[in-house]
């Protein structure tokens, strides 16, 4: 059975780093990504990595602060977050795509969610 097991998060003050990993179990994936979503807003794409070649992908909000990467061996991804801000407070999710078929763009596999807080 697929599985995303999501760690980190936390509460940090503001121009502080977090680091969230998102542990990847019962088949391969194509894209990795993470998302983030405050209450009563749409959920918003961070960054995304593609497992096989690592391209990684970022929402420009986050560009220059936020690096996402994996370490195939430990099938696991990472995002690093730093230089936090007021506006990175939200839930954060990692999410995967099947590697091949019809829904490979689709994230299909999500993780449980983690809060991150960042107080000013």
């Amino acid at each position: 059975q697929a599985q995303l097991e999501q760690t980190g998060g936390g509460l940090v003050q503001a121009g502080g780093s977090l680091t969230l990993s998102c542990a990847t179990s019962g088949r391969n994936f194509g894209t990795i990504g993470w998302f983030r979503q405050v209450p009563g807003r749409e959920r918003e794409f961070v960054a995304a990595i593609s497992w096989s070649g690592g391209e990684a992908h970022y929402t420009d909000a986050v560009k220059g602060r936020f690096t996402i990467s994996r370490d195939t061996a430990k099938n696991t991804v990472f995002l690093q977050m730093n230089s936090l801000g007021s506006g990175d407070t939200a839930a954060y999710y990692c999410a995967a795509t099947p590697p091949d078929g019809p829904r490979t763009h689709e994230y299909d596999y999500w993780g449980q969610g983690t809060q991150v807080t960042v107080s000013s």
